[in-house]
């Protein structure tokens, strides 16, 4: 079992999901493509992990519910005691960043200008299922929603931080009229520049 197998485990014992649902709830969680996710439920099925329920649907094609299984709960029971692995992120906007002295001052803006608004689109997309998650299990631990309304709430968080960096490089550019050059130099001599990555780093997705 890989660490995606544990993330499906997780979704099916909140409730019963499809493989199109499964895509749309890991992506808060663990973000996989279909073409992961499908194999992977395959292997869990024969393993005993979780069952499935084919759905006629009439117009389009028929559809599978999975489900978790007693040994799939027990087996993700187990798991979810154990310490977890570090982090592994991998965000191409993190080396470019890196590499932004190469880059002219415009398109540095158009860099941070277009990650601002990917964010601020993220963060609006979750507003109505965070408010949602807020008044159904905020006071109730023990619901299985309530570790998506701490998820949820905790990539909001997340991403209006890294809103507010973007903003502070924005003002910075346009502030001083440094070019890139001597903005990666002052970053340099400040001694700030691996503690703006290490920044990026630890607020980027995943």
């Amino acid at each position: 079992m890989n660490t995606l197998g544990y993330a499906i485990l997780s979704a099916l014992g909140r409730k019963p999901c499809s493989g199109y649902e499964l895509v749309q709830y890991l992506d808060a969680v663990w973000p996989a493509k279909h073409s992961q996710i499908y194999p992977r439920l395959s292997k869990m099925e024969q393993n005993g992990l979780l069952v499935f329920e084919e759905v006629v649907q009439t117009g389009k094609p028929d559809k599978k519910i999975f489900s978790i299984t007693e040994k799939g709960r027990e087996t993700l029971e187990k798991w979810v005691t154990e310490s977890p692995s570090d982090p592994i992120m991998r965000d191409e906007f993190l080396i470019k960043i890196n590499s932004i002295w190469l880059s002219d001052e415009e398109s540095a803006k158009k860099l941070i200008q277009d990650r601002i608004s990917n964010l601020e689109q993220k963060v609006a997309y979750r507003a109505d299922t965070i408010a949602e998650l807020e008044q159904k299990h905020r006071e109730n631990t023990m619901s299985k929603h309530f570790g998506r309304y701490l998820l949820f709430n905790r990539r909001n968080m997340m991403d209006k931080e890294e809103i507010s960096w973007c903003e502070w490089v924005l003002n910075l550019l346009e502030k001083t009229n440094f070019n890139i050059s001597k903005l990666m130099l002052w970053l340099i001599g400040a001694g700030k520049l691996n503690l703006v990555i290490q920044n990026m780093m630890a607020v980027s997705e995943i």
